[in-house]
């Protein structure tokens, strides 16, 4: 599966902002002309670590007739999003 998205803004060991269009999987479905949402992870010092935020804003614009079941789709992504960009660190933290 292939999943295009659109980098909005890099700012290294901060922030990454990302746009795409959640549950776009039907192939026979041109899903350029729809609005995209937002996802953001933010880093932040924190005490013992790093505060790692993650938000997708825009389901709002999705059209009507796919938004609830793109959302219920999407539900948990971004939980393990978060789970494996943990585990990275975990890792990148031993060497």
């Amino acid at each position: 599966m292939t999943i295009e998205l659109q980098v909005e803004k890099l700012e290294p060991e901060r922030y990454f902002a990302y746009r795409w269009h959640p549950y776009a999987l039907d192939t026979n479905v041109d899903y350029a002309q729809e609005p995209t949402t937002l996802v953001e992870f933010q880093l932040e010092p924190a005490k013992g670590g790093t505060l790692l935020t993650i938000t997708e804003s825009g389901f709002d614009r999705i059209p009507a007739a796919r938004r609830a079941e793109a959302f219920r789709m999407n539900d948990g992504g971004l939980d393990r999003a978060a789970e494996e960009h943990r585990e990275a660190c975990r890792g990148v933290a031993r060497r």
